[in-house]
C-alpha cells in the first residue's frame, strides 16, 4: 500500500479533530486494516515518567489499546519555552528527524498510519513544521475538518486548503463538523457544491452532539482553581448544567439530571431539601447531581456530610463567588480525553453515521 499515511487537520482548535480522528481510525479498521497512530507535533501534554506525551496520544493509547512510545506517537513536543530556544539557536534540534524517525517505524508496523495536526493548520510554523509542512513531510494525504456554517465555513475551508495545495498535498476530502440537525441540508448544499467545484470530496456532515460537549467535574474543579473536600473518586461525573442553589425550581425538574449545584454555604441547607424534594419527585434511583461548588466561608455541618456521602456527590470548594464560577465554567473548552470514554464512543459512531470513507479507501489503494 503506497499512499499509506493520512493527516488529519482543521482549520482551528476545537472543531472536531480529535472527534474524526478517533472515528477515521474505527472506519479504517472495520474494513480489515492494521491502523496506527502519530501525534507528530504536540502542544499540551502530560509527563510520564521522565518523558512528555501530547495529551492527545495518550488519550488514543488509552482507547485503541497500543503501548505509548513517545518517540514514536508524540515525536515532538512545543512545551513552554521551546519556540525561543528554537529560534535562539535552530541547528540544535532536529525536530523534522524525529517525525520521520516516528513515521518509518510506524510505517513498517501498520497498513496504515493517521497523523493528527496541532490547532489550526499554521500552529508550529515557528519551528518550521506548520501542519501543511508536516505533512508535505510525511508524504501523507489530508482530511480538514471544520466546523459547520456556510460563508464563514467557506471562507475558512479557502484559506485554510491554500496552505496545503500549496505544497501539492493530496486533498483526500473535506469533514464538517458540529452542523444544526435542522441546517445541514443548506450547509451540504451550498458547501457541498463549492467543493464540487474544486473537486474536493465532502466526505460527510457530523451534526452538533451535545453530548460531545458536556464537561466532567474533573475539568471543573481544574477550570475553578477548587479544592474537593468530599468524594474525589466521583470527578468523572458528567455535567449536563449548571443550576444556582437560590433558583432550583422543582417545575424544571422532568429535566433536572446530571446538574452542577453552585451555592453559597450559607445557603447550602435550602439547596439541599430543595434536592431532596426534586429526587424524590423524579421518583428514580440517580440523584440529581453530578457535583456541588460551595463559594463563601463557613464550615459544612454533619448532615451535610451526611447527604455527600449518601449520594456520593463530589463536593468543592470555591475560593471565588458565585458569578464568578457560572463565569469560568462557561469558559471550559471540552476535549475528549481519558476521562470520557463515553465520549470516545459516541464520536466513533458519529463518524460511521456520518461520513463516507470511499473516496479514503480509494487512495489507499492506489
Amino acid at each position: 500500500m503506497a499512499n499509506n499515511k493520512i493527516f488529519v487537520a482543521a482549520t482551528s482548535q476545537h472543531v472536531g479533530k480529535t472527534t474524526s480522528t478517533l472515528g477515521l481510525m474505527s472506519g479504517l479498521r472495520s474494513h480489515g486494516l492494521n491502523v496506527g497512530y502519530c501525534k507528530p507535533v504536540g502542544q499540551e501534554f502530560i509527563d510520564i515518567g521522565t518523558t512528555r506525551v501530547d495529551k492527545d496520544a495518550f488519550l488514543f493509547a488509552s482507547s485503541n489499546g497500543f503501548e505509548l512510545v513517545p518517540e514514536l506517537h508524540s515525536p515532538v513536543i512545543l512545551g513552554s519555552g521551546a519556540t525561543q530556544a528554537y529560534l535562539d539557536n535552530p541547528s540544535a534540534f532536529n525536530f523534522s528527524n524525529k517525525i520521520l524517525k516516528a513515521s518509518k517505524i510506524l510505517q513498517a508496523q501498520y497498513d496504515v498510519v493517521v497523523y493528527e495536526g496541532t490547532g489550526h493548520p499554521g500552529v508550529g510554523s515557528v519551528v518550521d513544521l506548520s501542519n501543511a509542512r508536516v505533512a508535505e513531510l510525511l508524504g501523507a494525504g489530508l482530511i480538514m475538518v471544520v466546523e459547520a456554517g456556510i460563508g464563514n465555513t467557506i471562507d475558512l475551508l479557502d484559506l485554510n486548503l491554500s496552505v496545503f495545495e500549496a505544497k501539492n498535498i493530496p486533498i483526500l476530502g473535506v469533514i464538517i463538523n458540529k452542523a444544526i440537525p435542522g441546517k445541514i441540508d443548506k450547509v451540504q448544499h451550498y458547501v457541498g457544491n463549492v467543493l464540487k467545484e474544486r473537486g474536493i470530496n465532502l466526505l460527510g456532515i457530523m451534526p452538533y452532539e451535545q453530548e460531545l460537549g458536556l464537561p466532567v467535574m474533573h475539568s471543573i474543579v481544574k477550570a475553578i482553581n477548587g479544592k474537593v473536600e468530599f468524594n474525589e473518586d466521583q470527578l468523572d461525573n458528567r455535567v449536563t448544567d449548571i443550576v444556582a442553589g437560590s433558583l432550583i425550581d422543582l417545575s424544571d425538574s422532568q429535566d433536572f439530571t446530571n446538574q452542577l449545584l453552585v451555592v453559597s454555604i450559607n445557603r447550602l441547607d435550602e439547596a439541599l431539601k430543595k434536592m431532596e424534594n426534586v429526587w424524590k419527585l423524579l421518583d428514580c434511583e440517580d440523584y440529581p447531581l453530578s457535583g456541588i461548588i460551595v463559594t463563601g466561608p463557613g464550615e459544612f455541618m454533619e448532615h451535610h456530610k451526611e447527604v455527600f456521602e449518601k449520594h456520593r456527590i463530589p463536593v468543592v470548594r470555591a475560593a471565588i463567588d458565585t458569578y464568578e464560577v457560572v463565569i469560568k465554567i462557561s469558559r471550559i473548552e471540552v476535549k475528549i480525553n481519558t476521562r470520557t470514554p463515553w465520549k470516545v464512543s459516541k464520536a466513533i459512531h458519529l463518524f460511521q453515521e456520518h461520513v463516507d470513507l470511499g473516496p479514503v479507501l480509494k487512495f489507499l489503494d492506489q
